[in-house]
């Protein structure tokens, strides 16, 4: 496993996801749909799955001969994706990268930058410049409106009312975007 960054060790975030992983849940290994539509629409090039967890995404992006970096703060959830990479013989195509993701940097450009279930402005702008020409960003977080049926979920942790749209430098095209029932936006967007 690869490491960027800071050592996460004692990351509030590490330890809640590691405590949910270890329990058993959340590895289901199913590709989001928004990766699929991402990866449609993208040249050939290599993928950054963001904040991933156990991905089906990266692995499906893996299956289709794509080179994936997988970056989550999690061990558990990395270790998880790792060996079921192993498992479908897709390892030699994956980067797992332990880093939390308010410090960690993309190195290149990437042919899709993925990331569904994470929202921060700056973690958003700094991965946004890692799209290459032609490629593809896919990024999904909850809205302010989600906070009424989660009233815990904390306020920067929420998509503003133009937002991610609004963040996208200008040579940047919307395919798509949806606000979904369970209170997350999803943004599906083209670099010329």
């Amino acid at each position: 496993m690869g490491e960027a960054g800071p050592e996460p060790g004692g990351h509030p975030d590490r330890l809640r996801w590691n405590a949910k992983y270890e329990s058993g849940a959340g590895a289901s290994f199913t590709a989001h749909p928004l990766a699929a539509a991402a990866l449609s629409a993208a040249p050939d090039g290599a993928v950054l799955d963001l904040a991933c967890g156990p991905s089906g995404s990266t692995l499906l992006a893996a299956s289709a001969g794509r080179r994936v970096t997988a970056v989550d703060v999690s061990d558990v959830a990395l270790e998880l994706l790792g060996r079921e990479a192993r498992r479908r013989g897709l390892d030699g195509l994956i980067t797992l990268v332990q880093a939390d993701l308010g410090t960690w940097r993309p190195e290149g450009g990437f042919a899709v930058v993925l990331c569904t279930g994470f929202w921060d402005r700056d973690v958003f702008g700094r991965n946004v410049e890692a799209v290459a020409a032609g490629g593809s960003l896919g990024w999904e977080a909850f809205t302010l409106g989600a906070r009424e049926e989660r009233p815990g979920l904390p306020l920067e942790w929420c998509l503003g009312a133009d937002e991610p749209r609004s963040l996208l430098p200008g040579d940047f095209t919307v395919v798509q975007e949806n606000d979904l029932p369970n209170g997350k936006r999803r943004l599906l967007a083209r670099r010329a």
